[in-house]
C-alpha cells in the first residue's frame, strides 16, 4: 500500500527510473582500456591492497567505483531537485529560465515562515552539500537572492541543502565583500525542513526515505538489461599476469598493474 500522500507510486517510480538513467555512461562496463583512461596510480593500488589487506578483486572494484563515483553527486542532485516537479505548488525552471533558480514554490494563501513572516514565494537555489560552495560561490549566491528580494518584496529566497549540518530553517549569514550579512527572508535549510514547509507533513522526508530503497530496487529490477554492467578488469589483469613469466604470483599480479602506468618506463619495457 503506497504510503506517500504527496507524490504518487507512478510518478515517485518515474522519477526514480529517470534519475537511474541520468548515470548514462557510466552504466557502461569497464574494461581494462576504460579502466587505465586517466593512467591509475599502480603504486597507490600496491599499499592500498597490502596494507587494507584487500584481494585485487576487491581493489580493482574499489577503483572502478571511485571513477564511476566521480560524477555520480550530479545525478543524485536531479533526484533532489526535480522530485518537486510532481509535489503541488512546487515547480522546476528549466535550465537558465526564471532567474536560473532550482525550484519555486508558490502558495496563494500565504507561506509562513519561522520568524513569523508570510510570504507568497520562495525560491530556491539547491546544494546537496551544506560545504560544496566557497565564499566566492556562497556570496555570488547571496547576492542573487539580494536582487530577487529587490524586485520582489513578497517572497523568500532559501538555500536548501539536502545533506545540511544539522536539520535547521534559519537567517542565512554569510561573507559578501569581506562584510557579513544576512537578511531574515534568505534562509539556510536543511531538505528535511523544505519537504515539510512544502508537503506540510513534518515528517515527508523520511517518508520518502523510507520507501526509496524499494522503489530503486523495483526500478533496476525493471531496468536490469539496459543497466548491469559487466566488468571485465579483473580477468584481463590476470591475462596480462600470466604472460609477465613470474613464478611469484602476488608479484606477476602487481607487475601486470605496474604496467597500467609504467609500460614505458626503463626496465618495464
Amino acid at each position: 500500500m503506497w504510503t506517500l500522500s504527496f507524490i504518487s507510486e507512478e510518478d515517485f517510480t518515474k522519477h526514480v527510473k529517470a534519475t537511474i538513467e541520468k548515470y548514462g555512461e557510466k552504466l557502461e562496463s569497464f574494461d581494462l582500456k576504460r579502466f587505465n583512461k586517466n593512467i591509475v596510480d599502480p603504486i597507490k593500488l600496491i599499499f592500498d591492497k597490502t596494507v587494507y589487506q584487500a584481494s585485487w578483486e576487491e581493489i580493482v572494484s574499489n577503483e572502478i567505483f571511485r571513477q564511476r563515483d566521480k560524477s555520480n553527486n550530479n545525478d543524485i542532485g536531479y533526484f533532489h531537485q526535480r522530485i518537486f516537479n510532481y509535489i503541488d505548488k512546487c515547480h522546476v525552471p528549466d535550465n537558465g529560465k526564471e532567474g536560473g533558480w532550482d525550484v519555486i514554490f508558490e502558495k496563494p494563501d500565504g507561506i509562513a515562515l519561522p520568524d513569523g513572516s508570510v510570504v507568497h514565494t520562495v525560491y530556491v537555489e539547491m546544494k546537496n552539500k551544506h560545504n560544496t560552495m566557497n565564499s566566492a560561490s556562497a556570496g555570488k549566491t547571496f547576492i542573487k537572492m539580494q536582487n530577487q528580494l529587490l524586485n520582489d518584496d513578497d517572497c523568500a529566497c532559501f538555500l536548501v541543502e539536502a545533506i545540511a549540518q544539522k536539520s535547521q530553517n534559519i537567517k542565512w549569514e554569510t561573507t559578501v565583500d569581506k562584510k557579513k550579512v544576512g537578511h531574515k527572508l534568505i534562509r539556510r535549510v536543511s531538505l528535511d525542513r523544505f519537504y515539510a514547509l512544502v508537503t506540510g507533513q513534518e515528517d515527508a522526508f523520511y517518508q520518502m526515505c523510507m520507501v526509496l530503497p524499494s522503489i530503486i530496487q523495483k526500478a533496476v529490477d525493471e531496468l536490469e538489461g539496459a543497466i548491469v554492467p559487466h566488468d571485465t578488469v579483473i580477468e584481463e589483469l590476470k591475462e596480462l599476469a600470466k604472460k609477465q613469466n613470474i613464478d611469484d604470483e602476488n608479484l606477476a599480479a602487481a607487475m601486470a598493474v605496474y604496467m597500467l602506468g609504467f609500460g614505458s618506463y626503463n626496465g618495464f619495457t
